[in-house]
C-alpha cells in the first residue's frame, strides 16, 4: 500500500501484491479500487496484482489540471518495473485500458473489460436522461446520500436480486463520496476518440457484459468486437454492470481461465 508522485501536486495510492505474471485492474467511474476486492485475494496465489485509485477516488488526490488517465498508468507501470501485463477494466476503466493497448501496444498482454464503454460512439437519448436522472439530487442539491441511493437500485447498473452486491456498492460509495462528486472534468481522452483505432490493437480480448445491463452497454461491446479481430464477448446472466461484484466466482474462474491461455497456450 503506497502512494506515487505523478505531479507536484497530486499523489496516487496504489497496492500491489502476489507473484508470478502480472494483473492490472482498473476500476469504473464511480467505485475506487474496492470494486475488485473480491478478485483481489483470489488471483494474489498465482498472479502479481496492480490496483490503484485514479486521481479523485480512493485514496489518491484530487485532480487540479488537466492529465491523462493513460500516462498515469503507464508512469505506475514503469515505477513498479512493469514491463508486460493483463489489464482487466471495469465500465470507464474499459476506455483507458483500450487507449492504453493503444498507445502503448507491447506492454498489454490481453484484455478484460466489463461492462466496456469506448470512447467515441455516442450515447442514447436514454441513456443519458437515466444519468441525469440518477445524478439530479446531488446536482440540484448536493445531495449524495440520495445520489447513491438511486444508483445503488439502478437496475442497469446491478440487477434486481443481488441484494450483496448492492449493499457492498452502497457502502464502497458511501465510504469515499468524493468519488461521485470529484472533478472529473480535468480527465482528457484520446483524440479522435479510440473507437477508430480499436483495429490497430493486436491482443486477445475477452468482453464480458450482464444480461441486464443498460442496452447502450451492450452496443458499446459489440462496436469494439467488431473492432478488435481477436475480440469475443461472453454474457452473464442474472447480472448488470458489475458483473465481477454479482457474480465474483463465476467471473474469477472465467477471468482465469482467460489469463491463463495466454501464458500457457
Amino acid at each position: 500500500m503506497e502512494y506515487l508522485s505523478v505531479d507536484e501536486d497530486t499523489h496516487i495510492y496504489y497496492e500491489y501484491q502476489g507473484y508470478g505474471s502480472v494483473i492490472v485492474w482498473l476500476h469504473d467511474g464511480l467505485i475506487h479500487r474496492a470494486t475488485w476486492d473480491a478478485q483481489w485475494d483470489a488471483f494474489a496465489d498465482h498472479y502479481s496484482l496492480i490496483r490503484y485509485d485514479r486521481r479523485g477516488y480512493g485514496h489518491s488526490d484530487e485532480p487540479t489540471a488537466p492529465y491523462s488517465d493513460v500516462e498515469d498508468l503507464h508512469l505506475l507501470l514503469e515505477y513498479l518495473e512493469v514491463i508486460d501485463a493483463v489489464i482487466v477494466a471495469s465500465s470507464a476503466g474499459s476506455n483507458i485500458a483500450l487507449e492504453f493497448a493503444v498507445t502503448y501496444p507491447r506492454m498489454v498482454e490481453r484484455l478484460i473489460l466489463v461492462g466496456p464503454v469506448v470512447g467515441g460512439l455516442a450515447p442514447s437519448e436514454h441513456f443519458v436522461h437515466r444519468g441525469q436522472a440518477n445524478f439530479k439530487p446531488l446536482v440540484e442539491q448536493g445531495d449524495i446520500e440520495t445520489t447513491i441511493e438511486n444508483w445503488t437500485h439502478d437496475p442497469y447498473w446491478i440487477a434486481p436480486g443481488n441484494d450483496h452486491a448492492g449493499q457492498l456498492f452502497q457502502m464502497l460509495l458511501s465510504s469515499h463520496p468524493q468519488n461521485i462528486s470529484h472533478l472529473s472534468h480535468f480527465a482528457q481522452n484520446m483524440d479522435p476518440p479510440i473507437l477508430s483505432r480499436l483495429s490497430e490493437i493486436d491482443v486477445p480480448t475477452l468482453l464480458i457484459t450482464g444480461e441486464s445491463d443498460h442496452p447502450d452497454i451492450h452496443a458499446h461491446a459489440g462496436a469494439i468486437q467488431a473492432g478488435i479481430a481477436q475480440a469475443q464477448r461472453i454474457v452473464f446472466p442474472n447480472a448488470g454492470h458489475l458483473v465481477h461484484m454479482e457474480r465474483p466466482d463465476a467471473f474469477n474462474r472465467l477471468v482465469d481461465a482467460f489469463i491463463k491461455t495466454v501464458f500457457t497456450g
